[in-house]
């Protein structure tokens, strides 16, 4: 069992920037890949970006150049660094890690095990 809480979720006025984070705890020793998937009012819920154990990340068109996502293994943490932020990027966010062993694609969302509660980000024009 693996626990996921979010931070860092709050306004920001368009062009800001904001810096998510989430923590993992209870069976910890198998964060194969952690990520970040967004809903959007009356949307659906999207992939965000990826990374793996070893550093390797994937991200969605949408906030490629803009996101950065970067994890440590050694405090079970992984971050959503957000810049240039504007209203379409307003969602809630959510923490997802795998700790399924073999090749998925990290943009599906049953790829994960495990899901946060997520954090409101707003983004005001």
């Amino acid at each position: 069992q693996v626990q996921l809480v979010e931070s860092g979720g709050g306004p920001v006025q368009a062009g800001g920037s904001l810096r998510l984070s989430c923590a993992a705890s209870g069976r910890t020793s198998s964060l194969n890949t952690m990520g970040w998937f967004r809903q959007a009012p009356g949307k659906e819920r999207d992939f965000v970006a990826a990374i793996t154990w070893s550093g390797s990340t994937v991200y969605a068109d949408s906030v490629k150049g803009r996101f950065t996502i970067s994890r440590d293994n050694a405090k079970n943490t992984v971050s959503l660094q957000m810049k240039s932020l504007q209203p379409e990027d307003t969602a809630v966010y959510y923490c997802v890690v795998r700790v399924r062993l073999g090749a998925v694609s990290p943009r599906f969302s049953d790829a994960y095990d495990y899901w946060g509660q997520g954090t409101q980000v707003t983004v005001s024009s």
